[in-house]
């Protein structure tokens, strides 16, 4: 039988049975019921793909840019849109949620599905350019699919020359509709467009960050939402972080351990090593002085027993 028949890849070294992940879906789809994180389930040949939403949190400590131009396209806003164009998009709500281009900071995606947000504000360089239309009451197919590949803001911010360089507030979250079968590279590179990130790919990495502190990088070729699954669905006990490549750190659960410990505690830990280290040093030295003194004896007697032959 296939293998892919019976296990589902978490990377291209790693398998899970298929039967486990089925199981772990069935916990994961129960704690999100009656959200729009289920995860669908389907097979393609013979291999079971999962899909749906993926939350991801910034975790960034250097400014990011973003694209100056979206796609020419005619933008499309209803009559109650028509008020927020007054309005500099450098001004709109700094709430630590990530949002959607439209309405107010309530309606901040947050963590919601991104296909909710009804009207969706685009810019180019500077929301007084945009060629405003009346949305008629029917969507066509090509209306949706804009919809679907709108621009959208991070904390508010789209590209204009007052926040085109900005970094995103530290453990905001976002999602991106993914498949099981997308790597980290490829989840990477769907977050970046779905914002219109300039930066690349290769400069961001993603990591699994524990409730105890354990941080667990997420190589290039495994598969974040089949990690989701395998970690669980509470992202109070873990979630996915996204970092710069040359600033992240994989922390073991080892270290995990004493990081939660204020600096005194800490201390008082270095100096009953220090002294644990001490004593160990003391012992050794006894010992070698001993060996030495004895070999010493050894050795002379030796002489004293050739010198009266």
């Amino acid at each position: 039988m296939d293998e892919h028949q019976t296990h589902v890849k978490l990377s291209e070294e790693k398998l899970i049975p298929k039967s486990d992940i089925l199981s772990l879906l069935r916990t994961y789809n129960c704690y999100h019921e009656g959200k729009n994180f289920q995860l669908r389930t389907r097979e393609e040949d013979d291999e079971l793909i999962l899909e749906g939403l993926l939350n991801i949190y910034w975790g960034l400590r250097r400014p990011i840019r973003l694209q100056m131009h979206d796609d020419n396209e005619r933008f499309r806003l209803n009559r109650n849109d028509r008020s927020s164009l007054s309005k500099p998009l450098s001004e709109e709500s700094n709430n630590n949620s990530v949002g959607s281009e439209t309405g107010p900071p309530g309606d901040d995606l947050g963590g919601s599905e991104e296909e909710d947000s009804p009207q969706l504000l685009r810019t180019r360089s500077d929301a007084s350019f945009m060629r405003v239309q009346r949305r008629s009451n029917t969507r066509t197919a090509k209306d949706l699919h804009r919809l679907r590949t709108h621009r959208f803001s991070i904390n508010g911010h789209f590209y204009n020359h007052k926040t085109s360089v900005f970094t995103p507030a530290y453990g905001s979250v976002t999602n991106v509709r993914v498949n099981s079968s997308m790597t980290t590279i490829q989840v990477l590179n769907l977050l970046l467009h779905k914002f219109r990130v300039e930066n690349k790919a290769e400069e961001f990495v993603l990591y699994m960050v524990h409730e105890s502190g354990e941080r667990t990088r997420l190589r290039d070729g495994e598969y974040p939402l089949v990690a989701r699954v395998l970690y669980g669905p509470c992202e109070k006990i873990s979630k996915i972080l996204i970092t710069e490549a040359d600033l992240g750190e994989e922390v073991t659960y080892d270290v995990a351990q004493y990081i939660k410990f204020e600096i005194p505690v800490l201390d008082s830990f270095v100096e009953k090593l220090k002294e644990e280290e001490e004593r160990e040093i003391n012992k050794l030295t006894k010992k070698y002085s001993a060996l030495k003194s004895m070999i010493q004896h050894q050795l002379e007697g030796k002489t004293h027993t050739s010198d009266r032959a």
